[in-house]
């Protein structure tokens, strides 16, 4: 539905194979984060939304698992095919609405469909085992069927690649999927659905899409009709979900917060070390769970000091902007909402007396979301800029002596997503990846993103629950396993 005065469309809801409106009267703006521009309205919707989008989901599947493993995966390759044809749209979709620069919404869409491509193998990923034999005339073996019904509650700051995480692995093991975007930026997830939609392969109602809040967010929680929840997002929300989710009966897994740390040694590649850091601290603004948000200076005081130095001068070089022009290199953060509360967090830890040694508070631009890449020197042990997720393009530095206190500092997290070092030395980088307490690292390398055949496979307070995202374990979350004795005269 568009508003003839503004021309500016609220967004409708995907159930049972058709558009329709919100039963909720209540709507949010979604504002393009670099200019202000208004996007689109984004409907709350209510638990009858929710409930209508289940019911018609649970019908799709009972005749969707009756489908056969192959037929199945060829709706997925029809996926793939209909997002690598539209690839450039919805990066720009992803730039316009979140905010990122247009080559790092690029790469986010070609990671999603890596997992489409990975998802691409279920008939094969599926197979289960057989052990004859077991007694006299007895057999048993293990078969994999599809969970049921999973709802996916997916974050802003990665709107095309985390449903693209979920949706194909969830379908190609037979189940159904009800999608609630985050409210921030819909409309890539909205694409995507509307793509699935056209996928003949694919039935009406077995993939919805239903936009809001809160509220959403705990119907599918509540709903007897849900038997899975995939969720990625901050770690108090993640807590919740689980917390709800499992009280309800329902399988969970749910990727949180993190605080990743970035170990730089005295013998680091200068060049690979200040490239790597910079791509991982500022790109996407530093919204990414896998941003790294603290940089450890191992070495004496001089070396701690000459890393420092690099890292400020490359720093400060970054230029900050609309991420659909080329010459930007880190995007506005999501709202000015956001911006604001982070320009807070740089002034209370310069109260506290740490050194804010580049300041990117400076003009916040036409959408009042521009921060500039910040760095904050000597910062002491349990401040919260080094225990809390603070979302933004702020690197907090702290000094060790060696790597034995490096990687107790680093340790020390409550959360253990990922964390990197970057070094010459290979028996340093062994020690380190025995040692550190993270599930992703990297070894000169600034994001230690895993390729979709293996798990986002965060530890500790990152996630909540025992299934991560990708690889077999998508396989694993998305089929219960059910084990057959048989004995025939």
């Amino acid at each position: 539905m568009t508003d003839m005065l503004t021309g500016v469309r609220t967004l409708q809801n995907f159930i049972d194979g058709a558009w329709r409106d919100a039963s909720g009267a209540e709507v949010l703006e979604d504002r393009n984060p670099a200019t202000g521009e208004l996007l689109a309205q984004v409907p709350l919707s209510t638990a009858a939304d929710v409930d209508a989008a289940v019911a018609a989901a649970r019908r799709a599947q009972a005749a969707w698992r009756e489908t056969s493993p192959l037929v199945r995966t060829r709706a997925i390759f029809a996926l793939r095919d209909a997002l690598v044809e539209h690839r450039d749209e919805l990066a720009e979709l992803v730039t316009r609405d979140m905010g990122k620069t247009l080559p790092d919404a690029a790469a986010e869409v070609g990671r999603g469909i890596e997992s489409v491509e990975a998802a691409c193998g279920m008939p094969h990923l599926l197979k289960g085992e057989t052990l004859e034999g077991v007694a006299t005339g007895v057999d048993v073996s293990l078969i994999r069927q599809p969970v049921g019904v999973i709802g996916a509650i997916t974050p802003f700051n990665f709107p095309a690649m985390i449903p693209l995480w979920f949706l194909p692995y969830a379908l190609a093991c037979g189940n159904a999927f009800v999608l609630k975007p985050s409210e921030r930026d819909p409309l890539p997830s909205e694409r995507i659905v509307r793509l699935v939609s056209e996928i003949d392969e694919i039935p009406a109602g077995l993939v919805a899409l239903v936009h809001g809040g809160e509220a959403v967010v705990n119907a599918l929680l509540d709903h007897p009709g849900v038997d899975a929840i995939s969720f990625v997002g901050s770690a108090a929300t993640a807590r919740h979900v689980m917390s709800r989710g499992a009280a309800n009966g329902k399988r969970v897994q749910a990727l949180g917060g993190a605080k990743n740390a970035m170990v730089i040694m005295p013998d680091a590649d200068p060049d690979v070390m200040v490239g790597g850091v910079m791509g991982s601290a500022f790109g996407a603004a530093g919204q990414r769970c896998l941003a790294g948000s603290i940089a450890v200076l191992v070495g004496t005081r001089e070396e701690q000091d000459r890393a420092r130095d690099r890292l400020v001068e490359a720093a400060s070089k970054l230029r900050t902007g609309d991420g659909m022009d080329p010459a930007t290199d880190v995007c506005p953060v999501v709202s000015a909402q956001a911006r604001e509360r982070l320009a807070g967090e740089i002034a209370a830890a310069e109260a506290d007396g740490i050194r804010v040694v580049l300041d990117g508070r400076g003009d916040p631009g036409p959408g009042g979301a521009f921060l500039g890449p910040t760095i904050l020197d000597d910062v002491p042990a349990g401040h919260r800029v080094l225990t809390e997720e603070l979302f933004g393009p702020i690197l907090a530095l702290v000094r060790a002596p060696d790597l034995a206190a490096a990687v107790e500092l680093v340790n020390a997290s409550r959360y253990g997503n990922a964390s990197v070092i970057f070094t010459e030395s290979g028996g340093a980088a062994r020690e380190y990846r025995y040692r550190v307490q993270a599930g992703m690292v990297g070894v000169n390398v600034g994001v230690a993103a895993p390729i979709a055949w293996f798990p986002f496979s965060g530890w500790k307070d990152s996630i909540d629950g025992d299934l991560h995202a990708n690889g077999r374990d998508a396989v694993e979350f998305y089929t219960r396993k059910k084990v057959v004795t048989e004995r025939w005269a």
